[in-house]
């Protein structure tokens, strides 16, 4: 399994990002892809979750109606357009992967290796 986050950068407040997740080793259509983040002493929270399956979608209460997560099955890729982003987005962004939603949210087995985000004020 290969998971690899692209699109962090740096951007203004109220500004926009769009991160890209490429995956392959898995039937992409049967998984459930999440995005995560963490910033400095803070816990790892989960963002965004994409089941492949059935197209059910989860938004953290902190990004909905900012952030929106869309899935490429021709390209086994999922994206994350941020916008409205704020100061508080600031955090390593990190994609994963798993076959359900619940696990997926709880722990994904497999995981990329992160892209920065930070947003300045």
């Amino acid at each position: 399994v290969r998971i690899v986050e692209s699109g962090g950068g740096v951007v203004q407040a109220g500004g926009s990002l769009r991160l890209s997740c490429a995956t392959s080793g898995f039937t992409f259509g049967d998984y459930t892809i999440g995005w995560f983040r963490q910033a400095p002493g803070k816990e790892r929270e989960a963002v965004s979750c994409l089941s492949n399956r059935d197209g059910i979608r989860y938004y953290a209460d902190s990004v909905k109606g900012r952030f929106t997560t869309s899935s490429d099955s021709a390209k086994n890729t999922v994206s994350l357009q941020m916008n409205s982003l704020k100061p508080e987005d600031t955090a390593v962004y990190y994609c994963a992967a798993d076959y359900s939603l619940v696990v997926v949210k709880s722990g994904p087995s497999y995981w990329g290796q992160g892209t920065q985000v930070t947003v300045s004020s």
